[in-house]
């Protein structure tokens, strides 16, 4: 069963503050703080370019953070589109958050485009404020919106969210914020059903806290979460997230790949 595995950029989002992160707000500003700079924007990142490939991932879900439409330029953007070349990955998502208004939503988009039309994995406010216009966004520069479980408590809320768009609209499933919430992943996943766009999958190490740890260590039933994807049908990418606050993840995601190449090839077909 061929799945496209793939690594969360964000899994690095304490990365630029030794790993001592009080909360993601901090992680964020270093990490914008870091790649903004476009003196230095080609070594830094063809350094996470050669992360990610250095652990054997092919696939990346890019972190707005990394390439932050409010301040990337077509400098910033020319150079991430021929790194991405020279490194042979493919960007299955473009992950964070998407802006306020339809203006940051339509910058959003044209990073995207440049990126190859990846998922839009994240979240925006512009879907509450005018729908009609971030659809019509969607549909000119042919992209898909799966909006990720932050907020949302369950399957029904983010179903609501979506409400009676098109198919161009739908799900990012992240396993570990519906942990953190109380809600069974795998159940969600069932119930969102062809509403699925994406996954991040991610272990937390318990409710309540959003703690993301090594999978198997908290309380996400993560292979069933694997099962259930195969159950509905769903063949999109998944990606390793784990995005720790006080050290190097690492060796857990590498780990992480490999258990879950290991459950990929036990469901059935």
């Amino acid at each position: 069963m061929a799945y496209e595995i793939s690594f969360m950029t964000a899994n690095d989002v304490a990365a630029q503050i030794g790993y001592r992160m009080a909360d993601w707000g901090d992680g964020d500003a270093a990490t914008n703080a870091w790649y903004a700079p476009i003196e230095t924007y080609r070594e830094r990142f063809d350094a996470l370019l050669a992360r990610a490939t250095g652990l054997g991932f092919r696939s990346i879900d890019l972190w707005t953070s990394h390439l932050n439409p409010t301040w990337a330029t077509e400098e910033h953007v020319g150079i991430a589109v021929d790194l991405i070349a020279q490194h042979r990955v493919r960007v299955v998502s473009l992950a964070g958050w998407y802006g306020a208004t339809a203006d940051e939503f339509a910058a959003t988009c044209r990073v995207a485009v440049a990126l190859g039309r990846p998922i839009l994995g994240g979240q925006t406010s512009a879907w509450r404020r005018d729908r009609a216009a971030v659809l019509a966004l969607l549909e000119e520069h042919d992209l898909r919106l799966g909006f990720e479980n932050h907020p949302e408590k369950s399957s029904a809320e983010m179903l609501a969210l979506i409400g009676d768009a098109p198919d161009r609209v739908g799900t990012t499933v992240d396993t570990g914020w519906y942990g953190t919430q109380g809600y069974d992943a795998a159940r969600a996943i069932e119930e969102l059903g062809s509403r699925v766009l994406h996954v991040h999958l991610k272990d937390v190490r318990g409710i309540g806290r959003h703690d993301t740890c090594r999978y198997g260590d908290g309380v996400v039933p993560i292979e069933g979460c694997v099962r259930a994807l195969a159950k509905i049908g769903y063949r999109g990418g998944i990606s390793i997230e784990h995005e720790p606050e006080t050290y190097d993840p690492t060796d857990e995601i590498v780990a992480n790949a490999a258990m879950l190449r290991d459950w990929l090839e036990r469901v059935p077909a």
